[in-house]
């Protein structure tokens, strides 16, 4: 996957991003969702901080933050409140507000795979795989075309999510 995405130009793929992030929006769970669990984008996955920045003044918008081998998540408040965390990806400011998770309306998974059946593989902590367990919410898979296959190699204590989005589908399972 990663030498699929180096095949890309940085200015591709963020073409790429903003047809995701269109397409997130338009998506009626994300429409009705008043909390949403997002993720703040690593430089080889989809800019989201465009979609964060735009709707956190609507929305509750919560970020995870990684605490030992777990996430929590936080509200977003704006730009000012956030530092680098685990990974230097930006994470909250901890104002003494968590997600309840089994609360929230939608949550917004990375990976760096999905497949039609709408199994994910991620990085290879498990963060999100634990965090999961504990959501009620649709879960939604977001991706690059390229990295949605037919199948990939799942495990029992693996999640599915109940769609995937990509730059050109939204997958609906």
């Amino acid at each position: 996957m990663a030498s699929r995405k180096k095949s890309y130009s940085r200015t591709i793929l963020s073409g790429l991003s903003d047809s995701v992030i269109q397409r997130i929006e338009k998506d009626d769970l994300f429409r009705s969702a008043g909390k949403v669990a997002l993720y703040h984008a690593l430089p080889d996955e989809p800019r989201t901080l465009p979609l964060i920045e735009r709707w956190y003044r609507e929305k509750t918008i919560y970020l995870p933050v990684v605490e030992g081998d777990d996430l929590r998540f936080l509200p977003y408040t704006g730009s000012q409140a956030v530092q680098r965390g685990a990974y230097q990806i930006w994470e909250p400011i901890d104002q003494g507000e968590e997600a309840d998770l089994t609360a929230i309306g939608l949550i917004l998974v990375p990976g760096v795979a999905f497949d039609r059946q709408g199994n994910r593989m991620g990085r290879g902590k498990g963060y999100y795989d634990r965090a999961l367990r504990l959501v009620k919410a649709p879960k939604i898979g977001v991706c690059f075309h390229f990295q949605l296959l037919d199948q990939i190699p799942t495990e029992p204590f693996d999640i599915p999510m109940d769609r995937v989005i990509t730059d050109r589908e939204t997958l609906i399972l």
